[in-house]
């Protein structure tokens, strides 16, 4: 480690343990210390947004108060440092310093599979359909890590299969790398009191707990008493001031259950601390395609979920509908990438198709290999960020990349042509472009002033690659 890089740390920890002492005193001199510690351009909107929090007190303000309060102390001083220093405000010029430097997509975080296996079966989920049989080994897993630091990724966070079937290897990576934050998606019915003592004692695993709104809609898709098992599971985990959020899956089943007032405050009174929020992808051969929202469903979500952040103490992500605030897509290793449990190394965890395994490559030559040089080259796949992805919202894209490139199916239970898979979305495509359009260029959205920039959402990288490979996205007075 640079010297450089140990006194910037050292006072990055000093400013937070300054704040942490006393919290909701020592507030609104936080963002004058980090001021004096961290460059004017490092996440510039996001400083901003967290000082006008604090001098507002506002929900958001609320929801950091709440976040601090409830959460033991020792896992919240540790978590902190360890996600906003480690992960982000020392991560983050070592991320762009390496994208420069390879010409390739670095990733913010790293998603993985450590099993194939779960215990439910959840409808139209693919995982319901792999079986038991892949898994990544404890050293691969490990070496996938490692490799992640050196370029500068110190978030990792596991899908699956159930990741907690594995959780024993689960709380050795916390130990083994004391500088990184762990997440995981989950079920929640593995999650028992020696596992919270574990997370207590390692203090850098949050779980992500899949709910799919009340108890009829999430016990229709997982399983009758699913719901009770997550309920017991959050007042456990609450009980132990551990933090942890929520995962949704938005379907045309549940996006009444989803998009309620209801719902968020249930979530907040559980103690939930955020809320990320997936649109259903049919993927999968045998995928139901009837689960996919309907343009005025996604519309409803659009509108509800930004309603609800001006409101309610709970940081939601809407990952189809927030395109904009991060510049499009952010797979194909732009800010994340997915590795599966057979080692495939895929764009996206909804994309599974790859050139690279990473038991015969490295994790920088899988970023550089021709399907992730072909998200690179591509991104951001459309003008209009309210359509950002490559599979749900741009007709072919993802097929014609996949084509181009060679990549193959990495289906671990029946093998999907691309072109097959996205024929399945291009009604969904083709409904919601009107809609997006019109939401874009709409002059009273809150967000129709930063629309007028074309680095809307981009880091310094994401602008020099566009202009080096000429690719000039369109400002929206253009676009009118």
């Amino acid at each position: 480690m640079k010297a450089t890089e140990r006194l910037k740390r050292a006072a990055l920890e000093k400013a937070l343990d300054y704040f942490l002492a006393d919290p909701e005193p020592n507030a609104a001199k936080i963002m004058d210390l980090l001021d004096k510690v961290a460059p004017a351009d490092l996440f510039p909107n996001q400083r901003s947004a967290f000082r006008t929090a604090i001098e507002q007190k506002n929900n958001w303000y609320r929801l950091i108060m709440r976040a601090l309060e409830d959460t033991n102390p020792a896992v919240r001083d540790r978590l902190v440092k360890t996600f906003l220093i480690e992960g982000n405000l020392l991560a983050w010029p070592k991320q762009e310093a390496m994208r420069d430097k390879y010409r390739c997509n670095i990733p913010w975080a790293i998603l993985m599979d450590p099993t194939s296996a779960c215990n439910l079966r959840c409808t139209g989920c693919w995982a319901a359909e792999y079986g038991h049989q892949q898994n990544l080994s404890y050293d691969e897993l490990d070496s996938i890590i490692r490799q992640g630091t050196e370029l500068g990724t110190y978030v990792y966070i596991y899908t699956g299969g159930e990741p907690l079937v594995r959780k024993r290897d689960l709380v050795k990576l916390c130990e083994e790398h004391p500088d990184c934050t762990f997440l995981s998606f989950t079920n929640a019915t593995l999650i028992d009191e020696e596992f919270c003592r574990d997370m207590l004692r390692v203090a850098n695993f949050i779980p992500a707990i899949s709910v799919e709104g009340f108890e009829e809609a999430t016990d229709a898709r997982r399983g009758v008493g699913t719901y009770a098992k997550v309920g017991r599971a959050m007042r456990l985990l609450k009980s132990h001031g551990l933090p942890f959020g929520v995962s949704c899956c938005y379907t045309s089943a549940n996006a009444d259950s989803i998009a309620s007032e209801e719902f968020f405050d249930w979530m907040i009174d559980q103690g939930v601390l955020f809320c990320w929020i997936f649109t259903y992808m049919p993927v999968g051969a045998d995928a139901p395609t009837e689960l996919m929202v309907r343009a005025d469903q996604r519309e409803r979500l659009y509108r509800f979920v930004r309603a609800m952040r001006e409101e309610k103490p709970l940081f939601t992500l809407d990952f189809q509908n927030d395109g904009e605030f991060v510049g499009g897509c952010i797979a194909g290793g732009r800010r994340y990438l997915h590795i599966n449990a057979a080692g495939d190394v895929e764009p996206c965890v909804f994309a599974h198709y790859s050139n690279a395994n990473i038991r015969e490559v490295s994790l920088l030559d899988a970023l550089r290999s021709p399907l992730f040089m072909a998200y690179y080259e591509g991104q951001p796949f459309n003008d209009n960020l309210l359509r950002p992805c490559p599979i749900l919202e741009n007709e072919g894209v993802l097929a014609d990349m996949v084509e181009a490139t060679g990549a193959k199916s990495t289906d671990l239970h029946k093998q999907e042509d691309a072109r097959a898979f996205c024929d399945k979305c291009a009604p969904s495509i083709a409904e919601w472009a009107p809609v997006a359009e019109r939401i874009w260029i709409d002059p009273n959205d809150p967000q129709h002033e930063k629309r007028q920039d074309p680095g809307q959402g981009m880091a310094d990288t994401d602008k020099r690659k566009l202009e080096r490979i000429g690719h000039d996205r369109t400002p929206l007075e253009s676009v009118r």
